[in-house]
């Protein structure tokens, strides 16, 4: 790309804001040096790395390279055997430590985890832990060097803490004893590495040793006493073996080093790619950026659009259609109204997109590659050069018609200006008919109404127009495709005051086809306003009539719920009264063989009272509510000896045998059976009924299973539930769907852990009528459902 245009379109800003995302110098320098590319698979790999990358942010959070630093003469000096100094050292544990945690960093937290773009990065680092644990266990900082480096070390600083003790235990004994008068201050110095006492000048012959040193004044000379001489030549030598065997250290971590160096470079280099990469992803987290698609047709899509250097809270979105309909886009409108801004945005986010950041866009938004991106905007008029604003513009016209191509993105702002604007308007058209004969994708604004005439009219060219609110006497910013925009210079100077009669002598002054223009625009602003606030209410509508609906699910899924635990409690129910009803048959065949053959009638009618009473009780518990119509309404003069009646709570039907007495109790006769029970629980059976009862009353386990098969539900959803509490439920269920006849059945039991989905399966390993289970497949609720299929 062109060093112009990227500092016209301000990618150079961009730039920076990206550097000060990276947090190494390694890779703030990369930062700098990015340029767009032209390369399809190179865009689309940075792409991608900048996506991982801020996936990973998402996901863990920030990372530093701060310890990342340039290596370079380092590891130069150890090629040829040098020893490096302790800062140096450092340097290489922080870059090694600092490799540790980025190791950590990228590492997946789970083996399923899928691999992205980065992970061959991560997992080129080489932390060599050793290494840097061995240098900072024998470097403390820049200036100290640990006691336990190496064991001649440790042995040489022990021998100078015995003789520096004994050094100022003799000197001591001076300073506090005999010569003590003789002294300026009672204190042991130090000069030229050698212990000393400060004595006055005038008890030199006093005090026998070297003097090393003098007050300003001359009045104190700084004395080695004759009795330490020994002892300090004895420091000396220990302090040059002391830095000896700091040579040693240094010498072995060094060595140690350098059989690691091309790992420590390889190190080196891959830190400073992720910290660019992880800059550009940390600057699209910035902005709210989405990865752009790349074609190579030249047809851009960007949807929602917002300059990235301006503020994204008022920042108005856009949205740019280029390429694909039409080869050159014109924008009109009023200065000031983001006719240039939209320009800059266009050519900003090709150069970002194929320098491989995201962009400040809806996704989906479509890119495509140009090799170059030429733009001609702003007033590059020149004192010097004598150029005025048009001859400025126009040079670099020639300049981008010469060297454009169909693989370049030309931005023109204010084509033809500068000039007579008849001129200036045949000047613009033919040079937009030259670029769209040599196939280049176009963008201009202008303020000629011929324009506007000539994108109307021709098919390769489309309006655009930045709208403008004439009452508010502000731009709205929005870019609207497919609508020449208007000038509004009189409206404007009405609203600001200008006189109605001046407006009017200057609407004489327009052409009757000029007005006749400007009137078809302004009816054209007005229709696409009132289809506009049309659209609007119309997705609100669809939006209120989206909440309802799904206020209507939600109501009919709580119905099927409270439906379905209806028909359980009532299952329920009918499986307690057919058991009630199996014991009192039973124990009336017991009585009535306890009776024997022997047995008077008196003893069997009262065995026969008492398990009437019973039954009597159980049809009081039973009985049909007083307000529930279907026996609201029934009265003792509506019962006829022989009337086919239905014994509601026993769910039986028979004929009255006796007429309900002042209590409302009777019989009725049910095959063989003769039952007592109250007229509140009885319903008349119509003909009708009464006949079908006859006709499909043949087995009763037909009728069970006839209700069975209605009541039970062919799902059963076990969410919510723990393992113990769901498989209590699901055997139940599976018993009553088997009994019901049914083919199949489906289980609910989530994906979650998947603890509640393998007890499901086990317990059905286990049922014998079971055929066979699966899971549900896509549409059926995927690893969320077991679907079961009886035996037959």
């Amino acid at each position: 790309m062109n060093a112009k245009v990227l500092k016209t379109l301000e990618y150079n800003k961009i730039i920076a804001r990206l550097t000060e995302h990276a947090t190494s110098d390694p890779g703030r320098k990369l930062c700098r040096e990015l340029t767009p590319m032209t390369e399809l698979d190179d865009i689309r790999t940075a792409q991608r790395e900048t996506g991982d990358a801020l996936t990973r942010l998402f996901k863990k959070g920030s990372i530093s390279f701060g310890n990342n630093r340039e290596l370079g003469m380092s590891l130069k000096s150890l090629e040829i055997g040098a020893t490096l100094s302790a800062p140096e050292l450092l340097r290489i544990a922080g870059l090694l430590e600092n490799a540790g945690r980025v190791k950590a960093y990228g590492r997946q937290e789970r083996e399923d985890m899928e691999e992205d773009s980065l992970t061959p990065l991560f997992q080129g680092i080489e932390p060599l832990t050793p290494v840097s644990n061995e240098i900072y266990r024998c470097i403390l900082s820049e200036e100290e060097i640990s006691d336990d480096a190496s064991p001649g070390l440790k042995h040489v600083r022990r021998s100078m803490a015995v003789t520096t003790d004994r050094i100022h235990s003799q000197l001591s004994g001076m300073v506090n004893g005999s010569l003590h008068s003789y002294l300026q201050d009672a204190l042991i110095t130090s000069r030229n590495g050698r212990y000393c006492i400060p004595v006055k000048a005038e008890y030199r012959s006093q005090v026998p040793g070297m003097i090393h040193d003098q007050s300003s004044t001359g009045s104190t000379l700084f004395i080695e006493p004759a009795a330490v001489v020994n002892l300090n030549n004895q420091m000396r030598e220990l302090e040059i073996k002391e830095q000896e065997e700091i040579e040693k250290v240094l010498a072995a971590l060094s060595a140690q080093v350098a059989d690691h160096a091309e790992d420590i470079a390889e190190n080196q280099k891959i830190l400073t790619r992720l910290d660019f990469v992880f800059a550009k992803a940390s600057l699209a987290l910035e902005q709210n950026a989405t990865e752009p698609v790349f074609n190579n047709e030249h047809i851009i899509n960007i949807r929602g659009a917002r300059h990235p250097l301006l503020d994204k809270k008022t920042t108005v979105p856009i949205d740019i259609r280029l390429g694909r309909d039409y080869d050159l886009l014109i924008i009109t409108g009023p200065n000031t109204g983001g006719k240039t801004v939209s320009l800059k945005t266009t050519g900003l986010f090709c150069l970002m997109g194929q320098a491989g950041l995201h962009i400040p866009a809806l996704d989906r938004s479509e890119l495509s590659i140009f090799h170059e991106v030429y733009a001609d905007i702003g007033d590059e008029q020149s004192i010097e050069q004598s150029l005025s604003t048009f001859s400025s513009h126009m040079t670099s016209i020639v300049s981008i018609l010469k060297n454009a191509d169909a693989d370049s993105l030309c931005l023109f702002d204010e084509l033809g200006a500068g000039t007579d604007p008849t001129e200036g308007a045949a000047l613009a058209i033919a040079i937009l008919n030259y670029l769209h004969d040599r196939g280049i994708r176009t963008m201009a604004t202008t303020h000629y109404s011929e324009l506007k005439v000539y994108a109307l009219s021709t098919s390769f060219v489309e309006n655009a127009c930045c709208e403008f609110d004439v009452e508010s006497l502000r731009p709205t910013y929005r870019l609207l495709i497919g609508i020449p925009g208007k000038s509004n210079a009189f409206a404007i100077s009405s609203r600001l005051g200008l006189s109605d009669e001046i407006i009017d002598a200057a609407r004489t002054q327009i052409s009757a086809e000029d007005k006749s223009f400007e009137d078809l625009l302004t009816d054209l602003e007005q229709s696409r306003v009132t289809i506009e606030k049309e659209q609007q209410e119309i997705a609100a509508y669809k939006r209120e009539i989206e909440a309802l609906k799904k206020q209507l699910e939600a109501k009919q899924e709580k119905i099927d719920q409270a439906k379905e635990r209806i028909l359980r409690e009532a299952n329920e129910q009918a499986r307690e009264i057919l058991q009630d009803a199996k014991n009192t048959a039973d124990e009336t065949i017991r009585a009535f063989q306890k009776a024997g053959p022997g047995a008077s009638m008196k003893d069997l009618e009262k065995a026969r009272e008492k398990l009437r009473g019973k039954i009597s009780d159980k049809n009081e518990k039973l009985a049909v509510k007083n307000d529930q119509p279907a026996t609201a309404g029934l009265k003792p003069s509506q019962l006829k000896l022989g009337e086919t009646v239905r014994i509601v709570s026993m769910g039986l039907k028979g004929t009255v045998s006796t007429l309900p007495d002042n209590k409302g109790n009777l019989f009725v006769q049910c095959g063989i059976i003769r039952t007592q029970t109250n007229i509140r629980d009885l319903v008349l059976v119509q003909e009708k009924d009464a006949a079908t009862t006859a006709k499909g009353a043949r087995t009763g386990s037909g009728k069970i299973r006839m209700s069975k098969s209605l009541s039970v539900s062919a799902e059963i959803n076990l969410l919510g539930k723990t393992v113990d509490e769901a498989m209590s439920v699901l055997d139940k269920y599976l018993d009553d769907a088997y009994l019901a006849h049914l083919p199949s059945v489906r289980i609910v039991h989530g994906k979650g852990t998947g603890a509640l989905r393998s007890a499901v399966q086990n317990h059905l390993r286990r049922v014998k009528y079971v055929k066979s289970y699966r899971l549900g497949e896509y549409g059926e609720g995927d690893a969320g459902v077991t679907i079961v299929e009886f035996k037959s």
